[in-house]
């Protein structure tokens, strides 16, 4: 199958992040390799670019479609979040840059096994990393109705969470949950009718909640940033793409957490803190896609990039 993904806010990330030719930059999360290509075309000989990603597929595609810069490219089976370890691997102490694009890709979407969309029935999967242990269906079937309800509430923000956790439980009480089109059926009869049609499928925030726990997409984030902090040069810079409000308040208030020059109480006369500000906030606000490509890739409409540049 031909791995298709629409790079989202690809010139804005470009832009961002000041590529320097001689520069090391590393994209956490390769997927198709549109932000990777423009990347690497800008680097001379000297440059490197990182690739990383858990999905297999996805490191087979940029293998073929970065062949013309191999001499340039070092591509890694694993997950951003164990950045240190790859890149000790590696031999490499400092990078320019690091983009982390946190959104499923279009093939993984669109790749009916991957179990990924509420649109098409498939076996419940939902990993990026198809040799990860837990799956979408153990979620489902295992989980208790109380955890079910907190990850559905937390992480898909769904008024009707209590609602799904209980009727998924009731059903797998005849017969054990397996198939998407199942779990879909579901999520329609705990909602009722007047506020199914309204707003999007209503199954949109429940497969979102439960593909966020099956890969811990919300867990990884924080630690991941102050990972990569180490590692970044002075005004190396670090762009993040996000899908989400809790993915993008994590950001934001972990940058500005890093931005911060002192954690003293307020009511403190003088800062004894000694703490220091480790970096600027280049984006005080999102940068949002343009009309343009919100016009030919939807997909796009909820995307969010912040940046910032190491002190």
């Amino acid at each position: 199958m031909n791995y298709t993904h629409e790079s989202v806010l690809l010139q804005e990330c470009i832009e961002g992040l000041q590529i320097k030719e001689n520069g090391i930059y590393v994209d956490g999360t390769l997927g198709g390799a549109g932000h990777s290509m423009e990347i690497v075309k800008r680097l001379s000989e000297k440059g490197m670019l990182i690739g990383i990603d858990q999905d297999l597929q996805a490191l087979d595609n940029a293998k073929d479609k970065l062949q013309a810069f191999e001499q340039n490219v070092q591509l890694v089976h694993n997950n951003f979040k164990n950045i240190h370890e790859v890149l000790e691997a590696l031999g490499v102490n400092e990078i320019d840059g690091m983009l982390l694009d946190l959104g499923v890709s279009s093939h993984q979407l669109d790749t009916v096994e991957r179990g990924f969309s509420y649109m098409q029935d498939t076996e419940l999967d939902m990993r990026m990393d198809t040799s990860a242990v837990l799956t979408a269906k153990t979620v489902v079937n295992q989980y208790s109705e109380e955890e079910l309800h907190r990850i559905i509430k937390e992480y898909g923000e769904e008024n009707w969470a209590k609602r799904i956790a209980s009727f998924i439980v009731e059903e797998r009480k005849e017969k054990e949950i397996t198939r998407s089109e199942e779990l879909v059926r579901i999520i329609k009869r705990a909602i009722p009718k007047k506020a199914r049609n309204t707003g999007p499928h209503p199954a949109k925030r429940t497969f979102q909640a439960i593909r966020i726990e099956v890969n811990n997409e919300l867990g990884i984030i924080e630690d991941t940033i102050k990972a990569i902090l180490p590692y970044l040069k002075t005004e190396g810079r670090l762009a993040i793409i996000t899908f989400h409000s809790l993915e993008d308040r994590i950001v934001k208030n972990t940058y500005k957490e890093l931005a911060n020059s002192c954690i003293c109480p307020k009511e403190f006369p003088i800062c004894t803190c000694d703490k220091r500000s480790e970096i600027k906030i280049i984006t005080r606000k999102p940068i949002l896609p343009s009309q343009d490509e919100l016009e030919n890739n939807p997909r796009s409409r909820s995307a969010k990039l912040r940046i910032m540049e190491k002190r």
